[in-house]
């Protein structure tokens, strides 16, 4: 049975879009049951609406606190029918979630950030990077706790920061490889092959692989290093 996930976005939902895409490949065991934004005009609700996905909009200005904001998402999330075998998927949502959110979803949530965590945490990620004038930089997928970019990570991949290079384009060469790493880890959530351990995760082996090729379009950084590494599809 197809692993049900409720997906958050803020804006374009390039991500949510990767998603969606495997999910119709049929090389993510998945199905999202509702796509939420803080934004009534947010792209990735018409990424959604275009696949007959249903979608909410829940404005956060309507709400006295952050955790009435989050009470109310997770209505709204449970009404969709994700429960407790489900995932919450943070594609580009641009809000700090409370305990309010993660406590009926513990271990279950799920983030991309744009750079190697630890490292530039925050909504600059790339920018940062690029400013900094760092070698190697990258996306990084990671479940979510009380603290912004910081709860356990699941995989990463990384690519040369080429000097001189804006957060603009270093930025447009990681996208590709969020593309591809946040389905991977959603595919693993699926086959229940990762486990936590304090702030490690650790990936069992795979029973099967996927003789599948990923999209077209979804090439990669021939200098990128992903891990784990990436499998058969992704």
């Amino acid at each position: 049975m197809p692993m049900p996930i409720a997906v958050l976005v803020s804006g374009g939902g390039s991500n949510l879009q990767s998603i969606i895409d495997r999910i119709e490949a049929g090389m993510l065991d998945a199905e999202i049951k509702v796509v939420v934004s803080n934004k009534a005009d947010a792209v990735g609700l018409t990424r959604a609406r275009d696949h007959d996905i249903p979608t909410r909009v829940l404005l956060h200005t309507d709400f006295s606190s952050r955790e009435a904001f989050d009470e109310e998402m997770v209505r709204a999330i449970r009404e969709s029918g994700v429960n407790e075998t489900g995932v919450v998927v943070m594609a580009g949502f641009m809000r700090i979630v409370t305990p309010v959110f993660l406590e009926p979803f513990r271990g279950r949530v799920v983030n991309i950030h744009p750079a190697l965590l630890p490292s530039f945490p925050g909504v600059h990620g790339q920018a940062d990077a690029a400013d900094y004038g760092v070698k190697i930089s990258g996306c990084t997928v990671h479940f979510v706790d009380e603290q912004m970019d910081h709860g356990p990570v699941i995989i990463q991949a990384a690519v040369p920061s080429l000097a001189g290079e804006d957060g603009n384009a270093l930025g447009a060469r990681i996208l590709k490889l969020e593309h591809r790493i946040y389905p991977q880890a959603l595919q693993w959530l699926a086959e229940g092959r990762l486990e936590m351990r304090g702030r490690f995760v650790h990936l069992k082996p795979a029973c099967r692989k996927l003789a599948v090729q990923p999209p077209a379009g979804a090439d990669v950084d021939t200098q990128a290093l992903v891990w784990p590494p990436l499998e058969d599809g992704f």
